[in-house]
């Protein structure tokens, strides 16, 4: 197989992949050690059962530039072909600014098509391919040079079984009327937000026991420090200090480098220089602010009325619908959700767009004691009162 390792020859690919109605694309990339992660192959592959129909692109190699393929990432004539395109795209957003469009995910589009909850790409290959798939490089330093054949050879499977699969799922989704529904998911993973995190909401993704004012705005001004500390040097956010460590630092509120010698989680390196001056500016932050601007945690669903018994009825009627659709049942409606509807909200995911159709709707009829549910057989049925 051809590895590309000029710009020229990217382009030549490109230029060719432009002639294709899709090209599928995959990455293998190392976040062990960093913030963001680190490219370290692309592979792609257009259809066809010539050796030059697929190839590797090694983005390690000084003065390759990616332009090439964010040009053909901005030809909406050729869709671009992931599976579990999550990771892969915000590598190419920070990297690039650029996402792939369209983009046709085949993990989306497998749920779609009754295959599961975040069905695997080996699954896929299995069932639809009818293929083996070796993954004896799963783990393997992708950064290391030279690569072995038998790391080529697994890289370059990700992206020729694909071909396969994905006009298989684009065939069914296109005779089930699915297409509008895949294009609804894929909304998420094409949106700059699902990507970026604002240091001054990174407490959000902490999780605390202690809902003290104090407290929480103490976790909030640590938890802006690490991720802009994190995200400036490029490490992860574990290696400046864990969210354990962060809860004790909000708990025992140091104020010198002495008090924090005493911690018992915080980490050798974090006791000193920068992180350590950082931290006691944070925690002094804080402990400074004013009430009036306390975060606050979401509490809605501590507070929601939940009926179980109408909760209860609710799962019955997704797992129904779900199988009578073939639709993954996750992808429907969450278990928080459902409570969320028992409770009399209605503004869930499930309640709009293809979801509403599938579900949302008798969702809000059993609510409303307009249907009841009857069992016939093993399957369960809707009955109009």
């Amino acid at each position: 197989m051809k590895t590309l390792t000029t710009t020229q020859q990217l382009a030549d690919f490109c230029e060719m992949a432009a002639k294709h109605p899709y090209v599928t694309i995959d990455t293998e990339f190392l976040r062990e050690r960093t913030y963001y992660s680190k490219l370290c192959l692309i592979q792609m592959a257009v259809k066809g059962d010539d050796k030059d129909c697929a190839v590797l692109v090694d983005p390690l190699v000084n003065g390759l530039s990616l332009e090439p393929l964010y040009e053909l990432f901005r030809n909406e004539d050729v869709v671009k072909v992931f599976h579990a395109a999550r990771q892969d795209l915000e590598i190419f957003f920070i990297e690039g600014g650029v996402f792939p469009k369209p983009l046709f995910d085949t993990q989306v589009a497998a749920m779609v098509c009754d295959f599961g909850e975040q069905v695997g790409y080996e699954t896929l290959v299995r069932k639809i391919a009818k293929e083996p798939l070796d993954k004896s490089s799963r783990f393997t330093d992708w950064s290391r040079r030279p690569l072995t054949d038998a790391q080529k050879t697994y890289a370059i499977g990700d992206v020729t079984h694909l071909r396969v699969i994905y006009e298989f799922l684009k065939d069914k989704i296109e005779k089930t009327n699915r297409t509008k529904w895949v294009e609804e998911e894929l909304k998420v993973l094409l949106s700059p937000e699902t990507y970026i995190i604002q240091p001054e909401n990174a407490w959000k993704r902490v999780k605390t026991r202690s809902n003290s004012g104090r407290f929480m705005a103490i976790v909030k001004e640590l938890a802006a420090f690490r991720e802009t500390y994190a995200q400036g040097r490029n490490v992860p956010r574990n290696r400046v200090y864990k969210d354990e460590a962060m809860l004790e630092l909000a708990s025992t509120k140091p104020k010198t480098m002495q008090d924090l010698g005493r911690s018992r989680l915080l980490q050798r390196e974090a006791r000193k220089g920068e992180i350590a001056e950082g931290i006691l500016a944070a925690v002094a932050k804080g402990f400074e602010t004013d009430p009036a601007d306390f975060p606050k945690p979401d509490k809605s669903r501590e507070k929601l009325q939940v009926n179980p018994a109408l909760a209860d009825l609710l799962r019955v009627l997704l797992k129904s619908k779900a199988e009578e659709a073939g639709v993954a049942l996750k992808l429907i409606a969450t278990s928080a959700e459902l409570d969320r509807i028992a409770a009399g909200q209605r503004d869930g995911k499930s309640l709009s767009g293809w979801r509403n159709e599938v579900f949302g709707k008798d969702a809000l009829r059993l609510c409303d004691g307009e249907i009841a549910l009857t069992a016939q057989g093993t399957a369960v049925k809707v009955v109009d009162l």
